[in-house]
């Protein structure tokens, strides 16, 4: 007699007489599926719960909503990128709370819908400029004042930002972000550090700071130390703290896009998780799901088109601690992002007197009138639309993530 209880029943065998290895197999599968299904349902919840929605911004910004600017052509997006310096809760290491807080670092983020990439724009917190009247914390309505920049945060927070950048640039900010130096240091330490370019040694008791000089790679406590030190580093001077941010930040993007962070759910959920539970934005990118679109459309950016720069800027005439805008550069910057037009950049040598960035010496490039562009702050003489005719992109002192990174 032969022995056919392994053997698999034919086509027209009655299903209750399957083989009871595959009743099994089928159930393992199914509990397998079911248990993949549910974890990664849990993973999205958690991470979708980690974000804090900024309702009161959108509540306050809809009360002046006639006097926003309008939103850029064609699809471009602006992003306002606000670091908080606020020393509440696991941040109370880095100083003592006055129970106000600024804006340690700012960056209008655009992203173009014509194929010009994503400039970032730092705006120096020192920066002399018109904060319009807000609503305070307290529920009151302050009066409008020339003053400088990061007060803006500090009066009405990120709605009040948001105004002041409006009228600074008359471009519309689509959404917004702000991130504590908490949040900052777990995505660098999600992504396994960051390499830089340390050119000098450093030792900065303030900012928690030592590293040799040469390229290394910095953890997310290093990292902070770096992005934020100021007096013990150079001239002292905001200006190069912004350059350093900058560096960093086109390092991290092409840490994140080398290792394939975006492409790689086990190392892009470590990533997510240390950015959401530290994050505050609009209704508009509160979700998950807002958040992977916004980072899928940031991966197929080439990292050459990921640039940055900072406003043109120069000591201010009444005191040389603050800083004011220089025109008509600034202006010509502003009227490309607000057309979607393209904006190039180049690094810079050194810098003037008057604390602008001198870019390296190149052949001029004739302009719409047949002039060369450029000048001491890297502005072109055209402005878009004159003679008739597209204008060349203007040039500005700045970098691009392809070239930030260490050799």
């Amino acid at each position: 007699m032969t022995d056919t209880a392994g053997t698999p029943p034919g086509p027209d065998a009655p299903a209750g007489r399957r083989p009871t290895w595959l009743r099994w197999a089928a159930l393992g599968a199914s509990v397998v599926v079911l248990a993949a299904a549910g974890t990664g349902w849990w993973l999205y919840r958690k991470l979708d719960g980690n974000i804090t929605t900024d309702a009161r911004a959108l509540a306050e910004l809809k009360r002046y909503e006639r006097e926003r600017p309008a939103p850029v052509p064609r699809g471009g997006r602006n992003i306002l990128l606000i670091g908080s310096d606020s020393r509440a809760g696991e941040n109370a290491a880095y100083g003592r709370d006055q129970g106000t807080q600024r804006s340690d670092t700012t960056i209008l983020l655009h992203l173009s819908a014509r194929g010009h990439g994503v400039t970032a724009v730092s705006i120096p917190r020192d920066l002399m400029v018109d904060v319009p009247g807000c609503r305070t914390s307290g529920g009151e309505r302050s009066a409008p004042r020339f003053a400088q920049f990061n007060l803006a945060f500090q009066i009405g927070g990120t709605a009040c930002t948001i105004r002041t950048v409006e009228k600074l640039t008359d471009i519309r900010v689509d959404h917004h972000m702000v991130i504590d130096f908490h949040g900052f240091k777990d995505m660098v330490n999600a992504v396994g550090g960051v390499r830089v370019c340390v050119r000098e040694p450093i030792d900065d008791p303030d900012a928690r700071l030592r590293l040799r000089a040469g390229p290394q790679t910095l953890d997310g406590e290093e990292a902070l130390g770096f992005v934020r030190a100021r007096k013990s580093l150079g001239d002292g001077s905001d200006t190069e703290r912004m350059d350093r941010q900058q560096e960093f930040l086109g390092a991290l993007v092409t840490k994140m896009q080398s290792n394939g962070v975006l492409l790689n759910p086990t190392k892009l959920y470590p990533v997510l998780d240390a950015a959401t539970r530290s994050l505050t934005t609009d209704p508009g990118l509160d979700s998950l799901k807002d958040l992977y679109d916004l980072a899928r459309r940031l991966r197929s950016v080439p990292t050459e088109k990921v640039q940055f720069l900072t406003v043109p800027r120069k000591p201010y005439q009444a005191d040389p601690n603050r800083d004011e805008l220089v025109q008509p550069d600034a202006q010509r910057l502003f009227r490309r992002l607000r057309t979607d037009g393209p904006v190039a950049v180049v690094p810079t040598t050194g810098r003037d007197g008057d604390g602008t960035a001198t870019p390296p010496t190149a052949p001029p490039t004739s302009g719409p009138t047949g002039g060369p562009t450029g000048g001491p702050t890297g502005g072109p003489t055209g402005a878009p639309g004159e003679s008739g005719s597209p204008s060349p992109a203007p040039t500005y002192t700045g970098t691009n993530a392809a070239v930030s990174a260490c050799p």
